[in-house]
């Protein structure tokens, strides 16, 4: 078979993290890991197997084009494709796929996510990639520990291969509902991961977005190459509308099917996830910076100057960025994203 081709996805606005993270410089490219490392070097990383993985075709706006090539740099045949506007994932992957043979291996990568296993990862790559040679479009289904509300789901089907027929993706449950799932035993978080022939990717998206893939095209052909940067037609691609691979192509396709992994994912989503990330002492503490804790348990902590003093709390973050602060409750880290404070945006 082929080398797959890792299409790393980089975007988002920067305020799950807030306020370490900004849209100026979101997650995927700040130091948030133990290493001192990046998100998005990690994701490179994880693929830099050439015996398996062909170099890695990036996705990414203008404004965080910097930070890209920062973090490519002296990676042979790296790639490129400035989206001139955001327009969500499938738009996305529809570029990197016009650029590539149709026979080629895709396997798309969100550039901000957490794995603690890389060999289960490379396991699972390798079976999504022997059922996307066969015509299958796959996602990976990362296998639930705990009644999780803040992820899709993937429900299973029938056996196929070494994955699955996938049933159903199922919406963001409420707590009850995440319970029997995980109860279940046969619904897999919905990770983000896809793996599958270009040609098979744009064949589903012309049948069930023929107008985005009829745009995604002309923006490729009317784009323009500047060394290692392929820059998409702009007004081309400012006509599609902004819709999740999932909802365009996934939840559509009679081709679906799924893989299970259990690879010790994150999609870092919020202070929470971060937290649980990262090492911490006995009593579930994780401190970066000038900080203090005193009979505190599952306390965080990530100052980058004040020193932070904390007594006798439990499931709490504080996070200091130069004159920005956040405190909040592990439970009411989701709702970070929804400050409308203007140093959040």
């Amino acid at each position: 078979m082929n080398r797959i081709t890792p299409v790393v996805l980089c975007g988002g606005g920067g305020t799950r993290l807030w306020p370490r993270s900004r849209s100026a410089r979101p997650k995927p490219f700040l130091p948030l890991l133990d290493d001192g490392g990046t998100l998005f070097a990690a994701t490179l990383a994880r693929c830099a197997d050439r015996s398996h993985f062909a170099p890695p075709l990036i996705v990414a706006g203008a404004a965080h084009l910097p930070f890209v090539q920062q973090e490519t740099d002296g990676i042979e045949g790296a790639r490129v494709i400035v989206e001139p506007t955001m327009r969500n994932t499938a738009a996305a992957i529809a570029l990197a796929a016009h650029l590539l043979p149709r026979d080629a291996v895709i396997l798309v990568c969100p550039s901000d996510h957490f794995i603690a296993d890389v060999s289960a990862f490379r396991n699972a790559v390798a079976k999504a990639a022997r059922l996307a040679g066969e015509g299958w479009l796959v996602a990976f289904g990362i296998t639930p520990d705990e009644p999780e509300t803040g992820y899709g789901y993937i429900r299973q089907g029938e056996p196929l291969g070494e994955g699955f027929h996938i049933a159903s993706f199922v919406e963001k449950p409420d707590r009850a509902r995440a319970e029997t799932f995980l109860a279940d035993g046969g619904y897999s978080w919905n990770g983000g991961l896809f793996a599958f022939r270009a040609g098979a990717f744009l064949d589903e998206l012309a049948t069930h977005r023929p107008q985005m893939a009829a745009c995604v095209e002309q923006a490729v052909t009317g784009g323009s190459t500047e060394g290692a940067a392929f820059h998409p037609q702009r007004e081309a691609f400012e006509r599609i509308a902004a819709e999740s691979v999932d909802y365009a192509v996934m939840e559509n396709t009679r081709k679906a099917a799924m893989v299970r992994v259990d690879m010790g994912w994150s999609d870092i989503g919020n202070w929470k996830a971060l937290h649980a990330a990262r090492g911490h002492d006995a009593a579930g503490n994780t401190v970066r910076g000038n900080a203090e804790l005193v009979d505190c348990r599952n306390v965080m902590v990530d100052s980058d100057g004040p020193r932070i003093s904390v007594i006798g709390l439990e499931d709490v973050i504080v996070v200091v960025d130069g004159d920005d602060i956040l405190v909040t409750s592990a439970a009411g880290a989701q709702q970070v994203g929804k400050l409308k404070g203007p140093s959040s945006q």
